[in-house]
């Protein structure tokens, strides 16, 4: 299951789960986990008595072999204790002290292993929480985990992205649980609330996606994002071109209208199919081309675009993107960044073979 923190909040406050990431493991590993430490314990107990064995007395009258000493073990460390084993020498008694002991102690919580991981897992979790909130800063907020959602993440870890520098908001506590397998930091709860966007960090973070699947959640979730981090680059997506002046006035730095864009790329691909199939390069992850910014060369700075090895899409000066053709841009400037096409890098065994178009 997912690792889960309630937040401890009194009535009509929003709840928000903050889920870390997690490994599976199954019940039956866990059983036969819990089950080898058990025999290691007997056993480990048995030798410690097999060795001490001339301190031991059997009601029996024989001496005590290897099985009396498995025997005296199984029935010490689980606390029967028929007593027809004993110790009776000094060094033996202070062995059954120091060692025995311990072992039953161990032996015991082993047995009652998920009780007390239950009494420990919601301090174990929140310890995880805290520690994670003091650390974590500069990283990206993604308010909605669905379909665009997923995208932007998959298209943030291919470009070097670090799983947990990334939270996930989603109210679906599926979603949630499908980013905690990937890696991602998960929080439970509706992305617009101040309470949740505050146990993600936002006010720490250094870009926020909101990928919401209504226009009027994400113009609240950006409002609520800006006011609470006003340095931080918000990316919103929207479904209608007319909700992009809210988005931009709620804070929202970049706006990407999802089904306009679409549909001219679908537009597009039908006139000419080369275009189409270049523009799916440039916008999809690990296929053959890619846009990326980066900082000029120095065999570049002081000369024209013309001298940028890779085909130059547009340049950024003081924060403003000028176009390859501005005659604004002059000689390439050594804060400048470029945005450039070019080969994408091969992942999850290169790029995926492409068809001719038309």
């Amino acid at each position: 299951m997912a690792e889960a923190v309630d937040g401890d909040y009194g009535e009509g406050e929003a709840r928000a789960w903050v889920r870390m990431p997690y490994r599976v493991r199954g019940p039956v590993r866990t059983i036969l986990g819990r089950l080898a430490v058990a025999l290691a314990l007997i056993v480990v107990a048995a030798c410690v008595v097999y060795v001490g064995r001339a301190g031991y007395s059997d009601s029996t009258g024989r001496p005590v072999n290897w099985l009396t000493s498995f025997y005296y073990a199984v029935v010490t460390l689980t606390t029967i204790g028929y007593g027809d084993v004993v110790p009776v020498s000094g060094r033996a008694r202070l062995v059954n002290t120091l060692v025995i002991t311990p072992l039953r102690l161990g032996f015991l919580l082993v047995l009652v292993g998920t009780t007390f991981r239950a009494l420990t897992e919601r301090t174990r979790r929140e310890w995880r929480e805290q520690s994670w909130r003091r650390k974590v800063h500069d990283h990206t907020v993604v308010i909605g985990y669905g379909t665009t959602g997923r995208a932007a993440v998959a298209t943030l870890r291919a470009r070097g992205g670090r799983p947990r520098r990334i939270v996930a908001i989603d109210l679906d506590p599926a979603a949630v649980g499908d980013a905690n397998r990937h890696g991602l930091v998960g929080i439970v709860g509706d992305g617009t609330g101040s309470d949740v966007l505050a146990r993600a960090e936002l006010g720490k973070a250094r870009h926020v996606l909101i990928a919401t699947s209504r226009d009027d959640t994400a113009v609240l979730a950006a409002l609520t994002a800006r006011r609470m981090n006003p340095s931080a680059v918000i990316t919103a997506s929207v479904n209608r071109s007319e909700n992009v002046p809210l988005l931009r006035e709620g804070g929202a730095d970049n706006v990407i209208t999802s089904s306009e864009t679409a549909g001219h790329l679908l537009g597009v691909a039908a006139l000419s199919p080369a275009v189409g199939t270049v523009l799916e390069d440039l916008l999809s992850v690990g296929l053959g081309l890619e846009v990326a910014e980066r900082a000029p060369d120095a065999t570049e700075v002081g000369k024209g675009t013309e001298h940028v090895r890779e085909p130059l899409l547009a340049v950024v000066r003081d924060g403003r993107p000028l176009r390859y053709c501005d005659p604004q841009i002059g000689p390439i400037r050594s804060a400048d960044r470029l945005i450039v096409a070019r080969e994408a890098p091969a992942s999850d065994g290169g790029a995926r073979p492409r068809q001719p178009a038309g």
